[in-house]
């Protein structure tokens, strides 16, 4: 049901799926689903305002600690609540403890807002997170039973078949590509009741031949040096990457269109009339499909 709401503000909390992570812009920063969502949301109400808190390689525990109650206290119409995942890609991971920050996170902050929007991250199709993917729905399973006692949104882009393709994710085989995440904001955009953009975002990529077996390996060794490794590199050492990393958008401030580079104005129109790449999907280009 599209109710075309007008909403005046937006904060974002989470990791690195709401910093935006891998929707690389040029100047070297991430964009991501939420400054999409959010840039949208300006063109309905004049003098929006917009906050991201989000800070890449958080679990919740930090989120709960570090961002809730900043969130909170800036009392916006809109807050997005995306955490938890980080936690169940740890060997070691506490379920019951990663439910009960999860449920205290949502208690602080449905009533500071008018709407909480939780979500059921995408996950990528492929042998990497199938380990995982219980702790995951068992995640998915408390997000949907808090969101009926709080009233939250819950938008399910994990049973989105667009979503899982590996071509919609970056290198990294951990976060989406910029194609990616203009989709998650069409999700939250029509979760919210807006008037659907493009009312195919779950439609599944056309399909193409698979890569060769010779550019399987070649990724997959770039994927094991570029961020496998690392990865285990700092899970051994207790460092994350995102420490010492400070929230994109602290302040709950005017959201600014003006200085948008060529790419920000064409992610924000609709995909009939935004430029596309060599591949044929808006910022996904043919050295981004990770094999699997």
């Amino acid at each position: 049901m599209h109710t075309n709401p007008t909403h005046t503000s937006l904060v974002a909390v989470g990791d690195s799926f709401t910093e935006g992570m891998s929707d690389l812009l040029p100047d070297g920063t991430y964009r991501g689903w939420a400054d999409l969502l959010a840039g949208r949301m300006a063109a309905h109400s004049p003098g929006f305002r917009y906050a991201n808190l989000a800070v890449r390689g958080k679990l919740i525990g930090q989120i709960v600690a570090e961002q809730v109650d900043v969130a909170a206290s800036m009392r916006a119409d809109v807050v997005t609540l995306v955490g938890g995942l980080n936690d169940t890609l740890r060997p070691k991971c506490d379920m019951g403890r990663v439910r009960a920050l999860l449920t205290e996170a949502v208690e602080r902050l449905a009533p500071s807002c008018e709407q909480l929007v939780l979500m059921r991250s995408p996950g990528r199709q492929g042998p990497v997170l199938e380990r995982f993917r219980p702790r995951m729905e068992e995640l998915f399973v408390c997000i949907d039973e808090l969101a009926a006692q709080h009233g939250a949104l819950v938008v399910d882009l994990y049973g989105a078949p667009s979503l899982g393709d590996p071509r919609m994710w970056d290198v990294d085989r951990l976060h989406l590509t910029a194609e990616g995440h203009r989709r998650v904001a069409e999700a939250v955009w029509q979760g919210l009741g807006y008037e659907p953009e493009d009312t195919e975002w779950r439609t599944p990529l056309p399909l193409t031949p698979p890569p060769g077996w010779v550019a399987r390996r070649v990724a997959d060794v770039r994927f094991a040096r570029q961020h496998l490794l690392p990865w285990i590199g700092r899970r051994l050492t207790g460092r994350s990457s995102g420490d010492g990393q400070p929230p994109k958008r602290p302040d709950l401030l005017p959201y600014e269109r003006a200085g948008l580079s060529p790419s920000e104005r064409a992610a924000l129109l609709p995909p009939d009339r935004a430029e596309r790449s060599p591949s044929g999907q808006p910022g996904l280009l043919p050295d981004e499909r990770p094999a699997e």
